[in-house]
C-alpha cells in the first residue's frame, strides 16, 4: 500500500479518536478513579487481547492457507489484523474503514483477488460466530431462567423472541452466503440503491469476472475446505467465549455473583446482550451511546448496580481507546516494500 492511501486511512482513524475522547461524557476525575479501581485487572484487560488478537488473526491465517500458501509472517498479518479492528472501532459503519485497509495490504502478498475474498471471509466468520454466540446466550439465559437464578418477564421473553429471530434470520443468510457467495449479491442490492445504480452496474461490468472468482472462493471455503471453515469458526467463537474474561474480572473487583462460574455465565450474558446492542449501532463511530446503554440494561438484568454497569462500560472504553490507538501507532511501523506476486490468484 502507497504511503499516501495508508496516511488517509490513518487521518481518519485519528480523527474519530479525537471525536470520541471530547464526546466521553465522564469527568476526568471518575475516569482516574475507576482507572484505579481497576488496577493491576486493567493490565489483565489489557493483555488478554494479545490473545483475542492472535486467535483473530490465526483464523484469518487458516481462511487465507485454504485456498493457498501464506507467505506473509504471521507478526505482519496480526498488525494488519490490530490495525483494521481500530479502524473498525473508530470509523462509521465499521467495515468501510478496516477492510479496505486490509485487501490493500495483503494484496502484494497473495494478489488482490484472493486478499478480498480472505478479508470477506474473515468478516463473515467473525460475524457468523457472533450469530451463533448470541444464539448461545439465549439458551443459556433460558436455562438460568428456569433455575430461578434469572427473572423471565414478560418483556425479557419478548426481547429474548426477537433475539431467536433475528439470530436465525443471520444464520441462514450466512449459511447460503457460504454457499453460494455473496459479492455478486452484494453488488446488485448496490445497484437498487437511489443514487447507486450508476456506479453499481459500470463496476459489476468492469468486474463481472473477479466478482465472480471470489464469490467461488468464499463457497469453496464450506464446500471444499471444511476443515478450514471449521477450525476458523471454531477460533472465533471461542475467542468471544475468552472475551467474557473481560467483564469478568470486572465483576469480581464488586464481589458480583459468587466469583466462579456463575459470574463468568454472568459476565458472558452482558458481553452477549451488549455486543448485540452495539452492533445494531454499526453506524457509529466506536458505537458511542451504544456500548454504554447496553451495558447499563444488560447489568441491570442480572440484578446488579448501575455502578458496577457504568465501571464496566467505562473500562471497556479505556480499553478500545488503549488498542484503537495502538492500532493506528501500528499502521505507520513495519511497512517495508513487497514485491507483487500472484496478482492473479
Amino acid at each position: 500500500m502507497k504511503n499516501k492511501t495508508r496516511n488517509i486511512f490513518f487521518a481518519f482513524g485519528l480523527i474519530a479518536i479525537v471525536v470520541m475522547l471530547f464526546t466521553f461524557k465522564v469527568s476526568f476525575t471518575q475516569l482516574w478513579e475507576d482507572i484505579m479501581t481497576a488496577g493491576y485487572w486493567l493490565v489483565a484487560i489489557l493483555f488478554l487481547w494479545v490473545l483475542l488478537y492472535a486467535m483473530n488473526t490465526l483464523t484469518w491465517r487458516t481462511i487465507i492457507c485454504g485456498s493457498g500458501d501464506c507467505p506473509i509472517p504471521f507478526w505482519k498479518l496480526m498488525k494488519i489484523t490490530i490495525t483494521g479492528f481500530a479502524l473498525n472501532y473508530a470509523t462509521p459503519a465499521g467495515l468501510l474503514g478496516g477492510e479496505p485497509y486490509k485487501i490493500m495490504e495483503l494484496k502484494p502478498y497473495i494478489g488482490a483477488q484472493r486478499a478480498t475474498s480472505s478479508v470477506l471471509l474473515f468478516a463473515m466468520m467473525h460475524i457468523f460466530s457472533h450469530f451463533w454466540f448470541w444464539t448461545t446466550s439465549i439458551v443459556v439465559y433460558l436455562i438460568f431462567a428456569a433455575l430461578d437464578i434469572l427473572p423471565l418477564n414478560t418483556g425479557m421473553s419478548i426481547i429474548l423472541a426477537l433475539m431467536v429471530l433475528f439470530c436465525f434470520a443471520g444464520i441462514y443468510l450466512f449459511v447460503k452466503g457460504y454457499k453460494n457467495g455473496m459479492v455478486v449479491k452484494l453488488i446488485n442490492f448496490v445497484k437498487k440503491i437511489p443514487g447507486l445504480k450508476k456506479w453499481g452496474t459500470k463496476f459489476e461490468e468492469s468486474h463481472k469476472e473477479d466478482l465472480q472468482k471470489i464469490d467461488m472462493q468464499i463457497s469453496e471455503l464450506q464446500s471444499q475446505n471444511k476443515k478450514s471453515f471449521f477450525i476458523s469458526f471454531f477460533l472465533e467463537y471461542i475467542g468471544r467465549m475468552f472475551q467474557s474474561l473481560e467483564i469478568y474480572f470486572m465483576l469480581i473487583l464488586f464481589d458480583a455473583g459468587d466469583g466462579g462460574v456463575q459470574t463468568f455465565v454472568f459476565s458472558f450474558l452482558i458481553l452477549s446482550f451488549t455486543s448485540l446492542f452495539a452492533n445494531l449501532l454499526f453506524f457509529m463511530p466506536l458505537q458511542l451511546g451504544g456500548r454504554e446503554g447496553g451495558f447499563a440494561m444488560s447489568v441491570a438484568q442480572m440484578g446488579m448496580t448501575s455502578d458496577i454497569g457504568m465501571f464496566v462500560s467505562i473500562i471497556c472504553r479505556v480499553r478500545e481507546i488503549v488498542w484503537t490507538s495502538l492500532g493506528l501507532f501500528l499502521m505507520k511501523v513495519g511497512n517495508g516494500n513487497v514485491e507483487p506476486q500472484n496478482q492473479e490468484s
